[in-house]
């Protein structure tokens, strides 16, 4: 009886460096020691990827994941052969954003039915998929309208900072206006419950101001700070949570790099990905945090580097960082 946890490795578009990095992570022998990796995605593109970077491993074609071998050296492949071999790599393509959102449907496809027990996704590009018909924002909001999830939150996580969004794919005047209470309360619980389950004791989070010196008395903002933080911050500690804040944004992340928190709440998209990607880019992951049905997705924290597709430069970092969160995330029988 296999006991690795299945992992379900989406190929994100297959003209950027999706197929690249998955095959130089699975190259990497150890991955196979700690899970079962199966990638779903167009066979065709997994085989330019290993002939691009000369890689001595096979393919597996399957249509079910009982027919997967899980054996280092040969890439289980969940075929959905819907990409022209033609597809010019390192362009935009609507072809290509249809074929990475049906890719991402069927993961979760497999996930509910638990058939895989996480899912971790390689960069799709959101002009593509949208050309492509699929009208969302990014894998998040994909994930959580598959999952018909309300209250979801993204992650990201480095070896020295986590950091977690009230709003992220949504424009700095809409994002503020987004910001309330019970979203800020909730985010707090779901950065506490996600670190709870990854072994933390008791998680320290802080929560970053939105206006410069978190609004420091009124002196700047409208008292956003007052309105919409302080009410979810005060609920959340009222069950129990370790959280405090709101900090001034210049410094807060500062001081969890520092081991004074274990994560710090974000209000917008910049505000947290800033401070992860100065920190290393390749270092970094996402994750999903939230999603019913127990569904796991984490993912590498760059994009499709189409200036770079097929030309065997990117690398495979933060792509065994997410596969290696994924397989960390999942529960234990």
């Amino acid at each position: 009886m296999l006991k690795r946890p299945v992992i379900g490795i989406t190929m994100g578009d297959a003209a950027g460096v999706g197929p690249e990095i998955i095959v130089k992570a699975l190259k990497h022998s150890d991955i196979y020691d700690i899970c079962a990796p199966v990638v779903i995605g167009d066979w065709k593109f997994l085989k330019k990827a290993i002939e691009v970077t000369k890689s001595d491993v096979s393919l597996n074609l399957i249509e079910d994941i009982k027919d997967a071998r899980f054996s280092y050296g040969q890439i289980d492949c969940f075929n959905i052969d819907i990409i022209p071999e033609a597809l010019p790599i390192g362009e935009v393509s609507p072809t290509a954003g249809n074929a990475a959102f049906q890719f991402v449907k069927k993961a979760v496809e497999l996930a509910q039915q638990k058939k895989i027990q996480a899912i971790c996704t390689a960069p799709l590009n959101k002009e593509a998929m949208q050309k492509g018909g699929h009208k969302f924002a990014g894998h998040t909001e994909i994930l959580a309208r598959l999952t018909n999830t309300e209250d979801y939150s993204m992650m990201l996580s480095s070896p020295k900072l986590k950091v977690i969004h009230l709003t992220t794919h949504v424009g700095l005047v809409k994002a503020i206006e987004m910001i309330n209470p019970e979203r800020t309360y909730k985010v707090i619980k779901l950065a506490d419950e996600v670190l709870t389950r990854a072994g933390y004791k008791r998680p320290k989070i802080a929560v970053s101001g939105i206006n410069p010196h978190a609004g420091e008395n009124g002196l700047f903002g409208n008292g956003e700070e007052e309105k919409k933080l302080i009410p979810g911050i005060v609920k959340a500690q009222q069950e129990g949570i370790e959280v405090s804040g709101p900090y001034p944004p210049d410094t807060v992340f500062f001081r969890a790099v520092n081991g004074d928190f274990d994560i710090v709440v974000a209000c917008y998209h910049d505000q947290g990905h800033i401070p992860i990607k100065v920190l290393g880019m390749e270092d970094g992951i996402n994750v999903t945090v939230g999603l019913n049905g127990g569904v796991i997705r984490t993912s590498v924290d760059h994009g499709t580097a189409f200036d770079i597709a097929g030309k065997n430069i990117a690398s495979e970092k933060s792509m065994l960082a997410a596969i290696r969160s994924a397989v960390e995330l999942v529960p234990e029988n």
